[in-house]
């Protein structure tokens, strides 16, 4: 049986890769600790599953739900960004639900490349986002992130070729992997980047809310609206506020714990969402209704739950990176996100993928590969901090006997 050639270029994917080797791992009987999946394990507020269950008693709730049918919806998504960030949004015009922001970001090169044009893509970066542009047959520039950038692009190192054919650019701050948060002057350059040379300007923005403060310094026991934006990551449209070329992609998996729920939703320049709305209408129509209540009570409802889960993952955060630091693996303290991005010791700097199928093999332990998320992803390991911190302290405590063990055989 053929298939397309489309399918060549979706072979390898860090997740379907290490899902395999977790599974020999607990096929021989390891006791796996899995930190390679950026899952969250605390549990969805009990005010937003009681309005599911609640749902599901209500027939009307049933069938199939169109895009008039979520207006409750947009509407609760435009009112949380305006009061999180200031800016005006119309829920007719410039919010698309989205079965998880994933969905959004992978269909939408689909409504934006012709074949053979470019998408410039940040590297290391999240798989989808290359996956939806080969599936629109277009070519990928890949952005390097370097850490003495501060792991943002720069754009003056686009070739002017690469430029001439190129329709988006995808960013994604906080980042995944690597944790970086983008100051608002990056994204102002960004801005105006896109402006000059045509192109859509695309910010996933899964991370919102996963933001530690000790990251972006304190402010007063009682902050203004505005000073309490300055400890957030900023967002696009703070330095686009007129969406001249900008969308941008929120999900509620990673603030509300709801990523098994798959709901998200897009905010942006209404002919991009149009065009979007385009695509999702040949593929799907919108999740359950039930699944969207929940999501409005998460969004209109209290919030308290966020920050803790925010101070969860900080103290989790701070566990393991000692615990690292403690063994001799010097790893930073990352700014944003669930997770720590760590540039790999020796014997092991130039092939994640091998230490990763080593480290789930020999101790159980699973992360995820730094090449998996692009080529300068290379020489560094991502591991999600989706563990209590005793969990972590005795993952750490089978890494430092891993190490030990590699460097007497590399001996």
């Amino acid at each position: 049986m053929e298939f397309s050639q489309r399918l060549k270029r979706l072979q390898f994917n860090v997740f379907a890769d290490m899902d395999r080797a977790k599974s020999l791992a607990r096929t021989a009987g390891k006791n796996v600790i899995d930190l390679s999946l950026g899952s969250s394990d605390l549990p969805t507020a009990g005010h937003i599953t009681d309005t599911i269950a609640l749902s599901l008693t209500d027939p009307k709730t049933h069938g199939y739900l169109l895009f008039n049918g979520t207006k409750s919806f947009r509407e609760a998504a435009a009112i949380w960004y305006e009061q999180k960030f200031g800016i005006s949004v119309n829920p007719e015009t410039e919010v698309l639900p989205l079965i998880g922001s994933q969905e959004g970001t992978a269909h939408l090169p689909l409504a934006i490349l012709n074949p053979g044009d470019f998408a410039l893509l940040l590297d290391p970066g999240y798989p989808s986002h290359a996956g939806g542009v080969y599936l629109a047959g277009g070519q990928i520039y890949p952005m390097p992130l370097l850490a003495e950038n501060a792991f943002l692009p720069v754009f003056d190192d686009i070739p002017q070729p690469v430029l001439a054919q190129s329709k988006m650019m995808v960013l994604s701050y906080p980042h995944n992997p690597t944790t970086a948060i983008a100051p608002i002057a990056f994204f102002e350059k960004a801005v105006a980047f896109c402006r000059e040379n045509e192109l859509v300007l695309v910010h996933d923005f899964p991370y919102v809310d996963l933001v530690f403060e000790d990251s972006v310094g304190a402010v007063s026991p009682c902050p203004s609206s505005e000073e309490q934006r300055k400890l957030m990551a900023p967002s696009i449209f703070q330095t686009d506020r007129d969406k001249s070329v900008s969308i941008e992609f929120f999900t509620l998996s990673k603030s509300y714990n709801m990523g098994g729920f798959r709901v998200g939703y897009a905010i942006g320049n209404s002919q991009i969402i149009e065009a979007l709305r385009q695509v999702k209408a040949v593929v799907d129509f919108n999740q359950y209704q039930g699944i969207l209540n929940g999501a409005i009570a998460a969004l209109t409802g209290p919030q308290d739950t966020v920050k803790t889960s925010v101070e969860t993952f900080r103290k989790r955060r701070d566990a393991f990176v000692h615990a690292l630091q403690d063994i001799g693996w010097q790893v930073p303290i990352p700014p944003a996100t669930m997770y720590v991005w760590a540039k790999l010791p020796e014997p092991w700097a130039l092939d994640s993928v091998k230490f990763c199928t080593h480290l789930v093999q020999s101790t159980g332990v699973a992360a995820s590969p730094g090449a998996g998320f692009g080529k300068s992803g290379e020489g560094y390991v991502r591991f999600a901090l989706v563990e209590s911190p005793e969990i972590l302290a005795e993952a750490v405590r089978r890494i430092a006997e891993f190490q030990v063990a590699s460097i007497s055989k590399s001996a």
